[in-house]
């Protein structure tokens, strides 16, 4: 892919968003295990009493009461749309350089006619140099993660994190040490360990933690 600018793809003219960390409790049971979070192995475990639930997807209208009182959702969709994450930051480099790390990511390779993604950054307008930077999946697989310089700094907690993966299929004290020794690697870089949440009997252990900038993630 070749770019002009990293602001060119990416304009920055998106309203600003502030947020507030999720609850840890989400049921499991529902969809595919995957979808749980800190589900044991894939183990389907009851939903509690009075939780309801809205089918996810095209579900014919009759078939779901959510939808029939909101005609406008369910309609048919041409294709599943791929997402890029977007965060706000001071350092956009550092900030994806550190991710990078945690989710085994790259930078891209610079646009035409360069070496390095240091020189591309000298040839823009003094205000935009350092304004923007990306990573990717190698794999492909994984959403890109887009990292954009804002002049306000973080106030509240997110309401929407990243949980990265690292106990998928382990319970029990097994997940606590795997979780754990994550932990530390990410503290080495500049992370920050907020609250390890043990397994209670119906969630697994997760940690909560929070990235070089403050935003909040679980290792789950």
């Amino acid at each position: 892919m070749t770019w002009t600018t990293h602001m060119q793809a990416f304009p920055s003219n998106r309203r600003r968003r502030t947020f507030r960390f999720t609850s840890r409790w989400r049921p499991q049971g529902v969809g595919p295990p995957s979808l749980g979070r800190r589900a044991s192995g894939g183990q389907i475990r009851p939903v509690p009493v009075g939780v309801t639930f809205r089918p996810v997807g095209n579900v014919p209208p009759e078939k779901d009461s959510w939808a029939a009182a909101h005609p406008c959702y369910g309609a048919p969709m041409s294709s599943i749309k791929k997402i890029q994450v977007t965060f706000d930051c001071a350092d956009p480099e550092r900030v994806a350089r550190f991710w990078c790390e945690v989710l085994g990511y790259e930078v891209p390779s610079p646009p035409e006619g360069f070496d390095t993604w240091g020189g591309f950054d000298r040839s823009l307008p003094a205000e935009r140099q350092g304004a923007a930077f990306a990573c990717v999946d190698p794999s492909g697989d994984g959403p890109r993660l887009f990292f954009q310089r804002v002049p306000e700094g973080k106030a509240v907690k997110n309401r929407v994190h990243l949980d990265v993966r690292v106990g998928t299929g382990l319970v029990g004290e097994e997940r606590l040490a795997a979780l754990e020794a994550e932990c530390a690697r990410l503290v080495a870089l500049g992370a920050v360990q907020v609250q390890v949440l043990r397994a209670d009997g119906f969630n697994e252990s997760c940690i909560a933690m929070q990235d070089i900038e403050g935003n909040e993630f679980c290792l789950d």
